[in-house]
């Protein structure tokens, strides 16, 4: 049997840093935040990190690599994460990395990762091909784990391209239809220890300025040509009908199912659907995230999902550090690694 002091879980200071750091301490394996300077200022003060490694910024984070693997450390992805190293130098990292790293490329590549939603069954909005095909409402995304940053909306090819004048150098986007509903994101996680798909929780972003033009006149906005934007600046809590969640949990287990006709071990740990649903109760998907989000981070101390299957405070970041405990202890380590 494996020993959890022998065995240290490390993660980047951002996004969902401070829930995957307590969750570990929790679980009562060592912790290791790697932040930029001036950040470790929370993970000092919330008492998170035993150690804390500071850099000026991660174009050097490999350099890191011989102390880590010394120290057995366990890398958590999140969407900072990825941000900051790029799916590339993630693959290439040779410390232990909690998931599977092939599937963050089906994550980050949109064409990639509508072919994995398609095949999983679920109800995905349409995506245009060029500008000259827009006939209805389009909201444009730019491609990374940005945020929402500088997502915006569009009616007609000619408006279309007099708003993407204001994002020069930026080509790699994708036109995708706008569905009317409400934006639901549901939140897994997948052991591959007991072959489970867990519902974790649910949340519900807050946007600027998309969340707050509703404070503002209609007559106001069109005086000053107010523009819809998307940057996520939060997250809320949200419950939901209890009846929808037959239907939530298949639709996770048939992403599960499908990721390992894609890639080898397939997806594993957290991850989440990002979904609009409409007025007829239907779940359109528009997106996945492969890892764990920031949307998990209101349930810190657990969420009504969790508190019925664990009856104890069960964030999904200590229950990444329970799973890893869990393998740890039953020497089956390598099957929570990618």
């Amino acid at each position: 049997m494996g020993n959890i002091k022998d065995y240290a879980i490390a993660t980047i200071g951002s996004h969902s840093a401070l829930q995957i750091l307590k969750g570990a301490k929790d679980e009562g394996i060592k912790t290791i935040c790697i932040c930029k300077k001036g950040a470790e200022k929370i993970y000092k003060q919330f008492n998170v990190a035993d150690e804390l490694i500071v850099l000026d910024n991660f174009d050097n984070f490999e350099k890191l690599e011989d102390e880590l693997i010394s120290k057995n450390a366990i890398i958590i992805p999140h969407g900072s994460f990825i941000s900051y190293l790029g799916t590339n130098r993630v693959q290439n990292l040779r410390v232990m990395h909690f998931g599977t790293k092939e599937i963050l490329e089906w994550e980050s590549n949109r064409n990639m990762e509508r072919v994995w939603l398609k095949k999983a069954g679920l109800r995905l909005p349409k995506i245009f091909n060029t500008p000259d095909e827009i006939d209805t409402k389009v909201i444009i995304k730019f491609h990374g784990a940005s945020g929402g940053f500088g997502y915006f909306i569009a009616h007609t090819a000619e408006e279309f391209y007099e708003r993407i004048k204001g994002y020069k150098g930026k080509e790699d986007y994708v036109i995708q239809e706008y569905i009317i509903g409400v934006p639901l994101y549901l939140h897994y996680f997948y052991s591959p220890l007991t072959d489970e798909v867990e519902i974790m929780s649910f949340d519900k972003r807050y946007e600027s300025n998309a969340d707050s033009i509703g404070r503002i006149a209609a007559k106001d906005q069109l005086d000053v040509d107010l523009k819809t934007s998307y940057t996520v600046t939060g997250n809320m809590p949200l419950v939901v009908r209890e009846s929808l969640l037959p239907e939530i949990l298949e639709m996770g287990e048939n992403v599960v199912r499908t990721s390992k006709e894609l890639v080898k071990g397939g997806l594993f740990g957290p991850f989440c659907l990002e979904t609009i649903l409409d007025p007829n109760l239907n779940f359109y998907v528009f997106e996945i995230s492969a890892r764990i989000v920031a949307g998990t981070n209101p349930f810190i101390n657990g969420t009504p999902y969790t508190w019925v299957r664990y009856n104890e405070p069960m964030s999904t970041g200590r229950r990444i550090a329970r799973e890893i405990k869990n393998a740890i202890m039953s020497d089956r380590v390598e099957e929570v690694l990618g």
